[in-house]
């Protein structure tokens, strides 16, 4: 089960009904960070997500209304009496864009550390044991004014335990739940692997966030069969569209059409420019290229999770 919240939907500047861009993924009680504007504590607050346990803040490029909520971020975990390690990742150059902001949080009660993701994607159990062991974050590159980069988490499910597979290899009970959760066992100098006792891997869970963008291949690649995405929608009208490709955007229309060209579940548009003051005014012809696609909202939540029966997934709202 994964919750996904979004926290504000706002470009450049904050709003007082809008707050800058930002969401939040929680599973098993753990928490990603997308985007870190100012404001983010608020959204957050009033959202109702605690911060506290996020184990990683991931920054899709380092303007200002993307990452100035850092400092004070991390300030106030400190002050919370935060301990646990907090992870940032950003693209190329990470380094030199956060060592100044995170200086201004003054000193720390836990360690800030700087990474990049692997071409393969992070295994979030890497960073706090209480992630699932098939949850993965991975980056995608995106086309922005500055090095940007979106972002896919995924949560792998493997094939149904079969029970009568493991009594025909004589393992003990005690260690079926190991098997379950992709361990291999040994016992009596046999060993047995996840895969000689469960079946076909089972459909999992997508969520991609894009970030400020254009169109581009790689982000219609990334989001391909996503569950939910949240894709960056600054412009809304259709005669924008050139303004917002030669700004690094897209406006509704093209937005919808990469929700549809991926066949994602669901589609919420965000990152609205302050010109926009009802962005579902502008909706009625987003809805007739991409059907799913939602106007975003602050504060909206959606718990994404398996179907019982294999097959299908269950998203409920």
């Amino acid at each position: 089960m994964i919750d996904i919240t979004l926290l504000g939907t706002a470009a450049l500047m904050p709003l007082p009904d809008r707050a800058l861009t930002a969401a939040a993924l929680t599973c098993c009680g753990r928490t990603i960070l997308f985007d870190c504007g100012e404001g983010t504590q608020t959204a957050a607050r009033r959202a109702g997500v605690s911060l506290m346990k996020a184990d990683l803040i991931a920054l899709t490029h380092y303007h200002g209304d993307h990452i100035l909520g850092l400092p004070g971020l991390i300030q106030t975990m400190s002050c919370l009496g935060r301990t646990e390690p907090l992870a940032i990742t950003g693209p190329q150059g990470l380094h030199e864009a956060m060592t100044p902001l995170i200086a201004l949080a003054g000193p720390t009660a836990f360690p800030v550390r700087l990474i990049a993701l692997p071409p393969e994607g992070l295994a979030m159990d890497a960073l706090h044991a209480h992630w699932p062991g098939d949850a993965r974050l991975s980056a995608f590159a995106t086309e922005h004014r500055v090095p940007s980069q979106g972002y896919a988490f995924t949560l792998a499910r493997p094939g149904r335990f079969m029970p009568e597979r493991a009594r025909a290899l004589g393992v003990p009970v005690k260690l079926w739940g190991l098997l379950q959760r992709g361990q291999t066992v040994e016992f009596g100098g046999v060993t047995v692997a996840p895969d000689m006792v469960l079946g076909a891997a089972r459909r999992g869970l997508k969520f991609v966030f894009t970030g400020d963008t254009a169109y581009c291949p790689s982000l219609v690649e990334a989001a391909r069969g996503a569950d939910l995405m949240i894709c960056e929608a600054t412009y809304a009208l259709d005669e924008q569209a050139a303004r917002a490709e030669a700004f690094g955007h897209m406006n509704f229309r093209r937005a919808a059409q990469a929700a549809a060209q991926a066949e994602v579940g669901e589609a919420w548009l965000a990152h609205y420019s302050q010109m926009i003051e009802d962005p579902e005014a502008y909706f009625e012809n987003v809805r007739k290229v991409f059907p799913r696609a939602r106007c975003g909202r602050d504060g909206m939540r959606k718990t994404l999770r398996f179907a019982e029966d294999d097959q299908q997934l269950t998203i409920n709202s």
